[in-house]
């Protein structure tokens, strides 16, 4: 693959920064488009992969700059928060991790720009005066951030995770959450199991019924249990409704980069995970950044389902 792993970027330049980092994201995925039968391309897709159970809650494009800034980063912070909230300062000379930031202002209701864009458009809406308007997402700008290891000062808080300790106790949990996400789930004996040599189907309930239905095979390993149920609910999240056979081939590197983002977050063993990229062969780098981006929302979606569970339920 043409941007390999061991090599950072830096966005230093403040005039070029920006345009920079949209450049980077877009390499970054035209090459792995390039290079989908290479092992080098599945190499950086898990890599990717392992930015993302760490930082579960963000975009795929900040994960990428993440990723491609300061691979081995855990947990990072602006200049001021790491401050504020950790009692902890930046280190002297240290650089930062440059991310998009959501920009949250007074929003045009027709044309969605903040007031000085919309002075610039062709938007003719005048019906109320700026001031009046709500605020909404109008773009993304560029921040810094700094990663724990930059830092020094008191130590960090234990930090939350949606599912710790043992896999006998996320099966269970994760079986809670199927209401949650709109699924039914089952644990099927192994003298009922009636999918052959199956680990887990994602099928329709009934012909009436929208829900999907996820059994699993039962079996002593509850790690592997586990993996394959959420394996699963990422299947049902992510294709569903979808009918092109060829499409749900695509999509089970999708499903399968799910479960390895949530089994890490999780503290399962993700050794045994294949991510079969030459299925995305055909697609073109937009198609890419779409799969990438229901990949991170999906596994968030999970991720904050567990989060929201009780742990003793």
């Amino acid at each position: 693959m043409a941007t390999p792993s061991d090599t950072s970027v830096s966005f230093d330049e403040t005039d070029t920064r920006s345009d920079e980092m949209h450049r980077t994201i877009e390499q970054w995925v035209d090459d792995l488009v390039l290079d989908v039968d290479d092992a080098q391309a599945s190499d950086e897709f898990q890599e990717w992969l392992d930015v993302q159970s760490r930082f579960h809650d963000y975009s795929y494009r900040n994960t990428l700059l993440i990723k491609r800034q300061c691979p081995e980063a855990t947990k990072v912070a602006g200049y001021r928060t790491w401050q504020e909230e950790f009692d902890r300062h930046v280190m002297e000379g240290e650089s930062a991790i440059w991310i998009w930031a959501p920009i949250i202002t007074s929003q045009c209701p027709e044309c969605e720009n903040s007031p000085s864009y919309h002075d610039d458009s062709d938007c003719t809406y005048d019906e109320t005066p700026p001031e009046e308007w709500s605020e909404g997402l109008v773009g993304f700008r560029p921040a810094p951030v700094f990663d724990v290891s930059k830092t020094e000062g008191e130590p960090l808080p234990e930090l939350d995770r949606a599912a710790t300790g043992d896999a006998e106790e996320l099966v269970p949990r994760l079986l809670a959450i199927a209401d949650a996400i709109g699924v039914t789930a089952t644990v099927v004996s192994e003298a009922e199991w009636q999918h052959g040599e199956a680990k887990g189907v994602c099928e329709r309930l009934s012909l009436f019924e929208c829900q999907p239905l996820v059994e699993v095979r039962d079996r002593a390993n509850d790690a592997d249990l586990a993996r394959t149920l959420i394996h699963e609910y990422a299947h049902a999240l992510l294709h569903f409704d979808v009918d092109d056979d060829t499409e749900r081939s695509k999509r089970e590197v999708e499903a399968e980069a799910v479960a390895y983002v949530v089994g890490r977050y999780c503290g399962l063993d993700t050794s045994g995970s294949a991510f079969y990229l030459a299925a995305w062969e055909s697609d073109d780098p937009e198609v890419v950044r779409d799969r990438l981006g229901r990949i991170s929302r999906t596994a968030q979606e999970l991720i904050d389902a567990l989060a929201d569970q009780p742990a003793d339920n």
